[in-house]
């Protein structure tokens, strides 16, 4: 039983820690579909986390802090439109200013707001997302099998956690069921001919990096509205980065994006049980290694285990219109 206990808390944990990356990959699953690569989700993610957390602070309401979240994160993601979708620019350079600028940025307004060397202050009850319980929860936590699955990984994650798994079916529902998915589609594979039909190739685009905005604000609220409490400097630490390579090997579909994210989520909080653990044979493996064990691993799947991926064949490329 303390087998099948240790297995739940390490799941509850892998639940908890893919959130983020599964919001930031649905955001990258809506820009690359619509032919726009984006490297600056680690960017939103973060000014998101700081924007949220700040606004939380200061109004002391959650709800604020995750609007004013969405609302920078989507600022952010139409900088980056009008750096690659208005101006043409290279999409990849975009992406890594606005990486650069909200590492920045974050900090340089952080400290002079609230003089805590670029943190917010520590978030309290009502600044912050906190658990919900499942009716019957503490009932059956003591049930053997059924009350640690129910008690511990159904019931008891905030509000965000059951939006960004929601979000799945949902963005599959988008993508694949509506008008708007379908032209969003097009668009990432032949803007040239949702131009002929008389469709704005650079509204759609647009609308999809207001999607992304709105998902990386919200993954960036979780980190310092739930996840943390605060926003601390660097926060995402190269979560937008993991998630990219979520969305390739999972070859740009919502359902494989939420089991690579499931994953990847795995691999980090085994890493975090195993810390400073002795494993068979190998005996006690230096902290170090096992913080750096996800990346590894990420590295590892994405060389040797998804075959070829094949990106939208308009992406990264700024559509011209013809004359």
């Amino acid at each position: 039983m303390d087998v099948f206990i240790a297995i739940v808390q390490i799941l509850d944990s892998t639940i908890r820690l893919s959130v983020p990356l599964l919001l930031a990959c649905l955001a990258g699953l809506f820009s690359e579909r619509s032919g726009i690569f984006d490297i600056g989700l680690e960017g939103k993610m973060l000014v998101g986390a700081f924007a949220g957390a700040a606004a939380a602070s200061v109004f002391h309401s959650a709800f604020i802090g995750l609007g004013m979240a969405i609302l920078i994160s989507v600022a952010f993601a139409m900088v980056h439109g009008f750096a690659s979708i208005t101006h043409r620019g290279n999409q990849i350079v975009s992406g890594v200013a606005i990486n650069f600028i909200a590492a920045g940025s974050t900090i340089i307004l952080g400290q002079a707001w609230f003089q805590q060397g670029g943190r917010t202050p520590a978030l309290q009850p009502g600044e912050r997302f906190d658990a919900i319980v499942w009716p019957g929860a503490d009932a059956v936590r003591d049930v053997p099998v059924i009350g640690p699955i129910y008690a511990e990984l159904i019931s008891g994650h905030s509000l965000l956690v059951y939006l960004a798994f929601l979000m799945v079916p949902f963005t599959w529902w988008v993508l694949f069921r509506t008008r708007f998915g379908l032209r969003l589609r097009a668009v990432g594979e032949n803007p040239a001919a949702v131009d002929t039909a008389g469709i704005s190739v650079a509204w759609l685009r647009y609308r999809a990096l207001i999607c992304t905005g709105i998902l990386t604000g919200v993954a960036g609220a979780y980190l310092s509205m739930v996840q943390n409490g605060g926003f601390v400097k660097d926060m995402t630490a190269g979560k937008g980065y993991i998630a990219l390579a979520a969305l390739i090997f999972a070859k740009w579909k919502p359902v494989n994006a939420m089991f690579a994210c499931l994953l990847f989520g795995f691999l980090d909080a085994a890493a975090i049980r195993l810390q400073g653990s002795p494993l068979p044979i190998i005996g006690k493996v230096p902290v170090q290694f096992m913080q750096a064990l996800p990346y590894i691993l990420t590295v590892i799947l994405l060389a040797g285990f998804i075959g070829k991926a094949i990106p939208p064949r308009a992406g990264g490329v700024p559509y011209v219109k013809e004359r």
